[in-house]
């Protein structure tokens, strides 16, 4: 059924391109077609990302924090990596074909999936966080630094990971998703179980817990965790967290809502940032050595090229 759909659209594949063309150029006012539309908009809306350079994504207003929260602070910019990755998402959302497919896949699997591992099993939705030379400034390290090994909670499709794991000698991950955890395995990284990573058999150099305290369950439990297995001395955790803080738990969660609310306060980014460190981090026996506000970008799909939301991104170390 899905076969004979797609090689209905496949059909029409390159006429929607050049219509949404020649819509974009001729200004029209009506389109007709909705996907036509769609392409047509979202043609519209990458001109006008591929001139911004999105500075805003960046910015911090150091007036709003105190001074010690303030001396933390990395300013970043969009840089040629992250500019890359841009491209690749504009080129990606021009493959109607494949983003059509996805579309169709998605709505039949989303019945019994979960939507990471859809995204696991179309190779779809990558994440970008930080760029390497972004992830060296905030660890402090140079370009030839290398760590005995690094753990990844939650770690996706690995992509994030493969900016980290060139830094360590050994690479381990957790992962929910078992289409994910599939994934990555493909890249020979280890595989520890929930119950496992915190068990007090291995220490890590370095553990990133990257947009995850938001959909897990108990995230304060994971903090006191995370510092009980960092290598004494040596060891610190990568923490990048969506701002406005608003959690959802995907699995194990009637109502979606975690068992442990950080109810963290705060209008503004800054005040959020602000109350994270003075109130979580450093109540969990953490020190915050650096922190930047980064874009959290996500490949699009047929409408928008890329998703992007506000990270913040904190490297803490225990306080003793």
């Amino acid at each position: 059924m899905i076969s004979c759909v797609l090689f209905i659209l496949s059909l029409n594949v390159k006429l929607v391109h050049n219509y949404a063309w020649k819509a974009r150029m001729n200004e029209v006012s009506h389109i007709r077609s909705p996907l036509v539309r769609a392409v047509y908009q979202r043609l519209k809306e990458d001109e006008r990302q591929r001139n911004d350079d999105h500075h805003y994504w960046y910015s911090f207003d150091r007036a709003r924090v105190s001074a010690d929260v303030c001396e933390c602070f990395i300013q970043f910019h969009q840089d040629a990596e992250t500019e890359q990755f841009l491209s690749d998402c504009y080129e990606k959302a021009d493959w109607i074909f494949t983003q059509l497919y996805h579309s169709i896949a998605k709505s039949i699997l989303s019945w019994f999936m979960t939507s990471t591992s859809i995204n696991g099993l179309l190779q779809r939705g990558s994440m970008f966080v930080f760029s390497d030379e972004q992830l060296r400034q905030l660890l402090q390290v140079g370009v030839g630094w290398e760590g005995q090994n690094m753990l990844d909670l939650g770690a996706g499709d690995g992509r994030v990971t493969e900016k980290m794991a060139k830094y360590f000698r050994q690479v381990y991950a957790t992962e929910v998703s078992s289409t994910m955890v599939w994934r990555l395995q493909q890249k020979n990284y280890k595989i520890l179980g929930l119950d496992e990573w915190d068990n007090g058999s291995i220490s890590f150099d370095l553990i990133s817990c990257l947009n995850l305290l938001d959909r897990c369950n108990k995230p304060m439990t994971i903090l006191h965790s995370i510092r009980r297995v960092l290598t004494p001395g040596v060891g610190k955790a990568i923490v990048a967290v969506v701002l406005p803080f608003k959690p959802y738990v995907e699995q194990d969660s009637k109502d979606h809502s975690p068992e442990e609310n950080l109810l963290i306060q705060g209008q503004s980014f800054e005040e959020q940032v602000q109350f994270f460190i003075k109130k979580v981090f450093e109540p969990a026996g953490f020190i915050v050595e650096k922190f930047s506000r980064l874009p959290y970008l996500c490949e699009g799909d047929l409408h928008q090229s890329f998703y992007a939301l506000d990270d913040a991104v904190f490297v803490i170390k225990p306080n003793s």
